[in-house]
């Protein structure tokens, strides 16, 4: 018996897990063509290889075509999904990493404009506000084809190699059975639990039947849903324990909650100021009522707090996903003692806020996820030992420095502040945001043990780089607060930094005018709140804050809406000018010839950043490549080799928001890729 609990194996029927540790089934959005190809095999080998004892797939696989892939789901409807998922499994188990898929039909969470067209079938005509489409009522015959539609897609995945799958039962197919608040059918699949559970049974039993009793087949499902009119915490147990009891199931993965809403959804996942591991306990309840082995994952974040979920008997295997888009090699470095070396996951749920848009997941701090094929998770040492100078020590700025010290480079980063973070330490001036300081508190933890030098409160001109003689010349300085956007008044409206610095106070009427639709409208609007003050959020867009998305989007509302605060979309301000110690704003739109006025005490803008590029424009003449990119290769992986100056004196770039306003990500996907071939 291993003395670290989550390194200890786990026996499940005839399958040994190697350790404790699990990535639960989610999508990442990487299927191309609905298949799991070069990209998603990428992503799974990675963590594969880094140690982690189980990986599962999907999230979800979907059975059948009027399933339709909100997600860009992987299509387990589709023959030629064998060979890939064939191809996926292999690679896992080389490493010694268990593979599994989970199966789903989506029911009402999807929409029929995707895939084929067909509509969305739920046990109800209820709408599922997220998706928005208005499903038809299942027939008999629809049932019956689904129930064989699952038995085919587990076929097809045991054909594949994989270690087992998992149906899904939270938002989905069904749990919509189960639920009353979204099964209106009568007769054999409606009404009693008995009956609401018959579709379920139903399709366990043809799956059975299919795959046999020695394949693995286990269940994530809601064992309590939280909102009125659902699955209660007594009808959940009791579907756990008839799940127990019916011997369908090898293994229970518990979630309590929702999906069906944004705010439901985020209380299931929750986001950075919420919560860690919120559902833990109530997963050991089902364990303990059931007997069964027990899986579950719900911002369970860091070593210290799985390592807890499985030496207190509460699970058998613990989740960590999103951490481990954070850091793949959360368990390699748990076995070589360095967990202190683990990047934190921030809870910032970039990852999942934009498969909600319809993107594909990404971390908001660690680059190479989902870029496994031309982006590294380790940096080598180059070889070629350089003197690299950064000005700047915002994440761009810190993340470059952390892949040159990597790379054995002597490193020298300038920073005005007497603190690195640049624009995240202003975001962390909210408590609710504070865990976005890891992303800084990592890279300077990583800079010291590779000997990075820091020369804080120090304004470095370009006489300042070029004293030091550098090979590489990096700028990541960032940029200033855009206020300059009104036709006249520019001079009487302040910044959102003035705002969440704490240098400017608002007043009682407050307008914050959001063009950006950044975190710092919406950051500065509560800041201003917490103050007693009436607030006006305003954009010219049809919807306020795109840039913060769903997920994000809950703990900003839940903080304002109890308090005096509007919410204006299509409206642009346009001038602003004295009216006697107030403000008069004048305001039109874009889509008329509309204008008016009001009056307010003050009035805040967030229209992102100008670049401070001075030191770069100075540098320019004088380093190899006169600053010039090459794109084709910066956007692909590819190393920086343009000598447009032979006689310069260094290669010079620019990164982050001192090329263009953007995020965090795309500061640390610009170090990254440029710095990993220096």
């Amino acid at each position: 018996m291993h003395k670290d609990p989550l390194l200890r194996p786990f026996e499940l029927k005839h399958l040994t897990l190697k350790n404790r540790i699990m990535i639960s089934s989610h999508e990442p959005a990487y299927p191309e063509d609905g298949m799991p190809k070069a990209r998603y095999r990428a992503y799974h080998e990675e963590r594969a290889r880094a140690g982690v004892a189980l990986t599962m797939t999907a999230g979800s696989a979907v059975v059948s075509p009027d399933s339709p892939p909100s997600f860009n789901n992987v299509l387990a409807y589709k023959d030629e999904v064998v060979p890939w998922m064939q191809q996926l499994t292999d690679a896992c188990h080389e490493h010694g990493c268990a593979v599994m898929i989970q199966l789903t039909h989506l029911g009402r969470r999807t929409g029929w404009d995707k895939g084929d067209w067909l509509p969305s079938v739920s046990p109800s005509r209820a709408r599922e506000p997220a998706h928005r489409a208005f499903p038809k009522q299942l027939e008999d015959w629809d049932i019956a084809r689904i129930i064989e539609d699952y038995a085919d897609a587990a076929e097809r995945m045991q054909a594949a190699g994989v270690d087992g799958i998992e149906l899904e039962a939270y938002g989905h197919l069904i749990d919509q059975f189960w639920s009353p608040r979204t099964n209106a059918l009568e007769g054999p699949y409606g009404g009693s639990l008995e009956n609401r559970m018959r579709f379920s049974r139903n399709v366990l039993g043809a799956i059975r039947k299919r795959v046999g009793d020695q394949f693995i087949v286990g269940i994530r499902f809601t064992a309590d849903e939280q909102v009125a009119g659902g699955i209660t915490t007594e009808e959940g147990l009791e579907i756990a324990a008839r799940l127990a009891t019916d011997g369908q199931v090898d293994f229970l993965n518990v979630i309590r909650g929702h999906i069906d809403t944004d705010p439901g959804l985020t209380d299931v996942i929750p986001v950075q100021g919420m919560k860690s591991a919120p559902h833990l306990d109530f997963a050991g309840e089902v364990r303990r009522l059931t007997g069964m082995p027990t899986f579950h994952a719900a911002r369970i974040p860091d070593t210290a707090t799985a390592r807890h979920a499985i030496a207190s008997g509460l699970l058998d295997m613990v989740g960590m996903t999103r951490a481990h888009m954070a850091d793949p090699h959360i368990v390699r470095k748990i076995v070589d003692n360095r967990e202190e070396d683990i990047r934190p996951c921030v809870g910032a749920t970039y990852c999942l806020d934009r498969i909600y848009q319809g993107g594909d997941a990404l971390c908001i701090h660690n680059a190479a996820t989902g870029r496994e094929l031309t982006m590294p998770h380790t940096i080598e040492p180059s070889g070629n030992k350089q003197k690299v100078v950064i000005v700047g020590a915002g994440p761009a700025g810190l993340e470059a420095a952390r892949i040159a010290g990597e790379r054995d480079h002597e490193v020298i980063v300038f920073e005005v502040a007497p603190e690195p973070g640049g624009q995240i330490r202003l975001t962390a001036q909210a408590s609710r945001r504070r865990e976005m300081l890891s992303i800084i508190a990592w890279r300077m933890e990583q800079c010291a043990k590779h000997d990075v030098t820091f020369q804080f409160n120090t304004w470095a001109s370009a006489e300042d780089v070029i004293a030091l003689k550098p090979d590489v010349a990096v700028i990541a300085t960032g940029g200033l607060p855009q206020t300059d956007v009104l036709e006249t008044g520019n001079d009487l409206v302040i910044s959102t930094w003035d705002v969440l610095s704490g240098d400017v106070a608002a007043g009682e009427d407050v307008l914050v005018y959001d063009d950006a639709g950044d975190h710092a409208g919406l950051q500065a609007a509560e800041m201003i709140l917490a103050t007693g003050a009436r607030v006006e959020i305003m954009t010219p867009d049809r919807t306020f804050a795109p840039e913060v998305m769903g997920m994000n989007l809950v703990p900003y509302m839940r903080g304002m809406q109890d308090k005096s605060v509007t919410f204006t979309v299509t409206y642009r301000l346009l001038a602003v000018r004295k009216d006697g110690n107030r403000l008069l704003a004048t305001i039109g739109t874009d889509y008329s010839e509309f204008v008016t006025t009001r009056i307010f005490d003050q009035i805040v803008v967030n229209h992102g950043t100008v670049p401070l590029d001075d030191v770069y424009q100075a540098l320019k003449p004088l380093s190899r490549n006169l600053g010039e990119m090459d794109y084709g290769a910066f956007a692909h992986g590819g190393e920086q080799t343009i000598t447009t100056n032979p006689t310069g004196q260094f290669r010079l770039f620019r990164i982050g928001d001192a090329v263009s306003a953007r995020n965090t990500h795309a500061a640390i996907y610009d170090a990254l890729r440029l710095m990993k071939d220096i």
